[in-house]
């Protein structure tokens, strides 16, 4: 078993079950009100979407690395533990980017953290895999 490994699958589990309640949560609050522009409403029914498509790919990332600490399914984990670290190395630096080409807030780097764990999450995947 590697501890390194189980951490970062412990995290995303975490990081899914907490973006899809929590996140959701926070979404529902600013929900355009039903006489809103049909527009706004459209805007945040794509964006709720679009928010729980991440929420899948967290879980189906969280189950790919159960798979590989946990059993003997995949053959060959060296490769894809590679892609899960590039994977979430692409999403912590997605965001890190729309961070800085959106418009700023006090702390906002700190308010908004999740391309920090993204990072982590990528760095304990590939050292785990080395």
């Amino acid at each position: 078993m590697n501890t390194v490994l189980i951490i970062a699958n412990a995290l995303v589990l975490f990081t899914f079950i907490i973006h899809t309640f929590g996140g959701d949560k926070n979404l529902r609050a600013i929900e355009p009100e039903p006489d809103s522009p049909k527009r706004l409403r459209i805007f945040w029914t794509m964006s709720r979407g679009a928010f729980h498509i991440v929420s899948i790919d967290f879980l189906f990332a969280s189950i790919g690395l159960a798979l590989i600490n946990f059993t003997n399914y995949f053959k060959d984990t060296k490769l894809l533990l590679n892609l899960l670290a590039l994977y979430f190395l692409g999403y912590g630096i997605a965001f890190l980017v729309s961070l800085i080409i959106s418009r700023k807030f006090q702390n906002i780097y700190f308010k908004m953290w999740q391309w920090l764990l993204m990072l982590l999450i990528a760095g304990l995947i590939y050292w785990g895999n080395s």
